[in-house]
């Protein structure tokens, strides 16, 4: 495997930092450099999109005639790479990165033609509508059910752990339309609009204080067959393909070197046991160390899955093992953040960030000072958001057996 960019790889490259120069304002990288979790300020998210949507850039994954790029994989990760080291904030993944990829794969004609244009744009924003209070991990033990009625189905349940549901007006979710032999079965693939008669979002304050989360209840909510994308009671198979990209996703490599760059820097300025500086610290120094040659080390592993994949060849578990390996290597560097952090990084200053939702009964000071810099006010809530990493899109535990079953036949 050759680990050097071709010539056009590094024109491209160069190509992709001159749009970022030129776009990126100080606004939208302090939203990027800000942000809490995996999900940036709302409006700065979709301020960027818009961006990206004028260069044609907003969904390179897509298939061209749908609004994508004819990118190599090369240059997807190199548009990741580039993105992440000049701070651009992310993009909510519900659409773009994810559903749009089930209609695409799944949709009608009419549901292609109405739905992607607008998750483009922003017009159309998605949540999901996976997990319930009884089935998260084991997602197909859901509840949820949508009952027929002429052309239409009701629903009536709840979704927990919805992101971003106060700000959608749309969501996809997995409901129940029936009670079959394997529990995998009769479970149906749903887009419903959130502005429907009978759904009720009630926000859930996460540890940080942030209210990003949410519990949506559907009360009889009535919803047009047409709606349905895939086949109804075949759901599973849309949940299924669509999981191959949440757990894909970007790249994690890139995301992490840059952490472990600024904590690097963040720690050569912070005080240590010893009145040197923490970073001369053996102790911290071997943990650092430690961190950026896995990041280092994981980065190899996605060039590995990008050269299998580029030649035809089946990557394997390679999206587990790549989500196992990024979602624990990130939690490792936020505790590292929150130990650089000192003192300061006990002092609950949410005023300091740009989370991706609001904080619940809190107000800042009125001159906005925080105690220490901005990275240790911002480093416990990091710490904090970064726990559900290793549960979101399937838990580590979930990752691990689909590895042991792929590769070991277990």
């Amino acid at each position: 495997m050759d680990l050097d960019w071709s010539p056009t790889d590094l024109a491209f490259r160069d190509e992709v930092r001159r749009f970022l120069d030129e776009n990126l304002t100080p606004e939208l990288r302090r939203a990027g450099r800000l942000a809490t979790s995996v999900y940036p300020d709302h409006e700065a998210s979709m301020a960027w999109q818009r961006i990206l949507h004028a260069r044609g850039w907003a969904a390179p994954a897509w298939p061209v005639e749908h609004g994508g790029c004819a990118w190599s994989l090369a240059q997807h990760y190199i548009f990741d790479r580039e993105s992440t080291l000049a701070g651009a904030p992310m993009l909510s993944p519900m659409g773009i990165r994810m559903v749009a990829h089930a209609i695409i794969a799944f949709g009608t004609a009419e549901q292609k033609a109405y739905f992607l244009p607008r998750i483009l744009t922003g017009e159309v924003f998605f949540c999901q509508g996976y997990s319930e209070p009884e089935a998260g991990s084991d997602l197909a033990s859901l509840a949820m059910a949508a009952v027929a009625d002429g052309d239409d189905l009701i629903c009536t349940g709840s979704k927990i752990w919805t992101t971003h549901a106060t700000e959608a007006n749309w969501i996809f979710c997995l409901v129940r339309t029936a009670r079959l032999e394997r529990k995998q079965q009769g479970i149906t693939f749903l887009l419903i609009p959130m502005d429907s008669p009978g759904i009720q979002v009630r926000p859930l304050v996460m540890t940080s204080g942030e209210q990003v989360q949410n519990q949506v209840f559907f009360d009889q909510v009535r919803v047009p067959r047409s709606n349905v994308l895939g086949r109804v009671d075949d759901g599973w198979t849309v949940a299924k393909y669509l999981l191959n990209f949440e757990r894909g996703g970007a790249a994690y490599g890139p995301t992490l070197q840059v952490m472990a760059e600024s904590l690097a820097a963040q720690a050569a300025a912070a005080p240590g046991p010893n009145g040197g500086a923490l970073l001369d610290d053996p102790a911290f120094a071997a943990k650092l160390a430690d961190a950026r040659i896995r990041a280092d080390v994981l980065e190899i592993l996605e060039y590995r899955t990008m050269s299998a994949i580029s030649h035809g060849r089946d990557p394997g578990p390679a999206a587990s093992t790549l989500k196992i390996l990024g979602t624990e290597l990130s939690q490792r560097l936020t505790e590292l953040a929150l130990e650089a952090a000192g003192p300061r990084g006990r002092v609950y200053q949410p005023h300091a960030a740009m989370p991706g939702g609001p904080v619940a009964d809190y107000l800042p000071p009125a001159d906005d000072h925080l105690s220490g810099a901005d990275w240790q006010a911002v480093a416990p809530l990091r710490y904090f958001n970064d726990r559900a990493g290793s549960i979101y899109a399937g838990s580590n535990e979930i990752q691990r057996n689909i590895i042991a079953k792929a590769t070991l036949g277990l």
